[in-house]
């Protein structure tokens, strides 16, 4: 454990202003949630709503003295052929001092589509306080976050203090929507934006528990594959042909019954070869992440997991590959009775990844895998496999300084060490910024478990909100110090 001193003169004021303030910060949030920033619609009036959202953004932080651009992005064509603008990309900074380390954050601003009348106990785009809890969409998913960090900004403004760091952003509005462009943007603006960052943070996940922050340092990749049987394009009547042909479902669902077991275990012969061993380490770091099984276990609505341990449910969460069987197209799905052969079926299954699965290796075992197995049904179906997404794990030094410094400034504002984590889901940004700006990226939550992102009634309480803004100013100046003496990694 590392040792908490009192906060520092400075820390204390940076503190005392944020909580004399709070109200005004939550107000801010209500005025961003209030904004039906969707991005995965393809509506006139709610990309005009994302595009409103990003110049409040802009608005914001030149009023903090940030120097702005907004780069224009285009328009992408929709499946329908509407053409529709693309957002800006907003890249800002503050202070330029070359013996200051440059701190980039990442964060957006669009959200996942919400109608009250989808569940929610209160209106998805009117930030509603209820016992603590910020509810409105947006609220965890990211707005909350990008407003914490500029929280912590501005109250280094407001105290006509020298900021510690030079401070960098990158906003964007189309997240939700598969970041379109922002790839482009960061290979182009490598050598110019990008040249004098030093650290990478980001904001979008949550933490394993409900009170004890957390810090994210990898997450699993993704490979999602169709897999398609096909007799002919037309669909069969049972009474008239069943019994007389290789039903492509049969096939089909033979397919998929062989890709994995009961236990979760992957039955694809050398799937798990490539995968990085599990570290004594690593082991010991889940022995300390505060979960309590029963109540995760309750809270998922979970008769029983797979695995009776923390350590176990965990490894195989974060760090063992899993394979999830999605759907099947084509095949009679509504309520009722239809005596249909299905004359073609798509099976839709992803691989989630771990460090150091090949995507390549990957996608040619699960090809052969299928292909031996079909060949042994011998039927007189075509079969075609293809893989359409793959997405690399990403996984970060946490003796980085930056992991030091955000570790240090947890312990000085909630009094704990962060519970040192991973995300069995795929975060595509964090291996993005890593693999082309080759800056250290970290992942800092500041929500929740339960926030319910992307879900009904997501929320952030105020107390992660006004905690995690003082967090932020608490790792500016811890990032200073520990960049400055870049100290080594056996402090951990």
């Amino acid at each position: 454990m590392l040792s908490s001193p009192p906060p520092s003169g400075l820390l204390e004021k940076l503190f005392q202003y944020i909580d004399l303030h709070q109200d005004e910060f939550v107000q801010t949030l209500k005025e961003w949630v209030a904004i039906e920033s969707v991005s995965v619609q393809p509506i006139p009036r709610l990309r005009q709503e994302v595009f409103r959202m990003m110049t409040l953004a802009a608005d914001k932080l030149q009023h903090l003295g940030a120097r702005v651009d907004s780069v224009d992005l285009g328009s992408q064509q929709m499946p329908d052929g509407q053409s529709l603008p693309i957002p800006p990309i907003i890249l800002a900074e503050l202070g330029n001092d070359p013996k200051k380390p440059t701190v980039c954050f990442y964060g957006h601003l669009d959200v996942q589509p919400a109608q009250k009348d989808d569940g929610w106990l209160t209106a998805p785009y009117m930030l509603t306080e209820v016992d603590g809890k910020l509810y409105g969409r947006g609220a965890t998913d990211n707005k909350g976050p990008v407003l914490a960090w500029i929280n912590a900004v501005s109250a280094f403004r407001a105290l006509e203090q020298d900021l510690p760091v030079n401070i960098k952003f990158i906003l964007e509005g189309m997240e939700e929507a598969g970041s379109v462009a922002l790839e482009e943007l960061v290979q182009r603006e490598k050598d110019r934006f990008f040249s004098s960052v030093d650290y990478i943070v980001i904001s979008d996940n949550l933490w394993v528990s409900q009170r004890k922050p957390a810090l994210t340092y990898g997450t699993r990749g993704n490979s999602y594959f169709m897999v398609e049987v096909k007799c002919r394009d037309q669909d069969f009547h049972s009474g008239t042909f069943g019994g007389i042909l290789n039903e492509p479902m049969a096939d089909l669902v033979a397919l998929l019954g062989s890709l994995v077991d009961s236990s979760g275990h992957i039955l694809i012969p050398g799937i798990y070869d490539q995968m990085a061993p599990l570290t004594e380490e690593e082991k010991t770091l889940y022995e300390n992440i505060d979960l309590d099984l029963e109540e995760y276990r309750k809270s998922s609505q979970v008769e029983k997991f797979l695995f009776d341990t923390k350590e176990e449910l965990l490894a195989h969460l974060w760090r063992y590959p899993s394979l999830s069987i999605h759907g099947i197209e084509g095949a009679f799905d509504e309520p009722g009775i239809k005596t249909v052969i299905p004359g073609r079926v798509i099976g839709k299954f992803s691989i989630r990844l771990v460090p150091h699965m090949n995507l390549s290796v990957v996608e040619n075992q699960v090809k052969q895998h299928l292909e031996a197995v079909f060949s042994k049904r011998n039927s007189s179906n075509k079969m075609t496999v293809s893989m359409v997404l793959g997405l690399h794990p990403w996984t970060a030094n946490i003796s980085d300084t930056q992991y030091l410094a955000a570790k240090r400034a947890i312990k000085t504002v909630f009094g704990v060490d962060p519970d040192m984590i991973q995300d069995g889901s795929t975060i595509p940004i964090a291996k993005l910024f890593q693999a082309i700006t080759q800056k250290s990226v970290m992942m800092l939550p500041l929500g929740a478990v339960d926030d319910g992102e992307h879900s009904q009634n997501e929320k952030i309480n105020r107390w992660n909100y006004i905690q995690g803004s003082k967090l932020f100013a608490a790792f500016f100046l811890e990032l200073s110090k520990q960049h400055s003496q870049q100290l080594p990694s056996s402090v951990f």
